[in-house]
């Protein structure tokens, strides 16, 4: 499994909590699209996951700016990902580094409200954000292998699936 969160804005730790906190644990692969805020966080995200891709935010400090790149790219089960908090040109500006890095998915932070987006060429995903949801809910996103590609969902931090989604393939019943 892999869990994509985003927006920890933390001075001290994860700030995770309830199924998200379980879903950091349990997966194979975590995601963080931004905005530990601090080295303590990012440390804390660490220490919770198996394996962390993460970028920083804008709100990154100097120690955390030296230890992450703006943007990454890998691939898992067949689908290329891009990681990034955010982009100055919206949802055209994040399909276009989309397309510019072969990648099936883009990942990014930064509204802390979460989003899936098929924009035809690449999907979008922000998880939102698991510890400062700024008028939303508090979100993750899951996303479980399948033969092809991933079965995805964006849940709140209780576990509640909100929307459920494919990514890469189509998602067996």
């Amino acid at each position: 499994m892999i869990t994509i969160v985003s927006d920890t804005h933390s001075e001290t730790g994860h700030e995770l909590t309830g199924r998200t906190l379980e879903a950091v644990r349990e997966a194979d692969l975590v995601v963080h699209a931004g905005d530990f805020t601090t080295e303590a966080a990012l440390s804390a995200f660490e220490s919770e996951s198996n394996r962390l891709v993460a970028v920083h935010g804008n709100n990154a400090t100097p120690k955390v700016l030296d230890r992450l790149p703006k943007v990454r790219t890998f691939e898992e089960n067949g689908v290329r990902f891009v990681v990034v908090h955010r982009h100055r040109s919206g949802s055209t500006g994040l399909e276009l580094l989309g397309r510019e890095r072969d990648a099936d998915v883009v990942i990014f932070g930064h509204s802390h409200r979460h989003l899936v987006e098929d924009t035809g060429e690449v999907l979008l995903l922000n998880p939102g954000s698991h510890a400062q949801p700024r008028g939303g809910l508090r979100t993750h996103l899951e996303l479980e292998p399948r033969k092809e590609g991933f079965g995805g969902g964006v849940r709140r931090g209780d576990g509640e699936l909100l929307q459920e989604f494919s990514v890469g393939g189509v998602v067996e019943s």
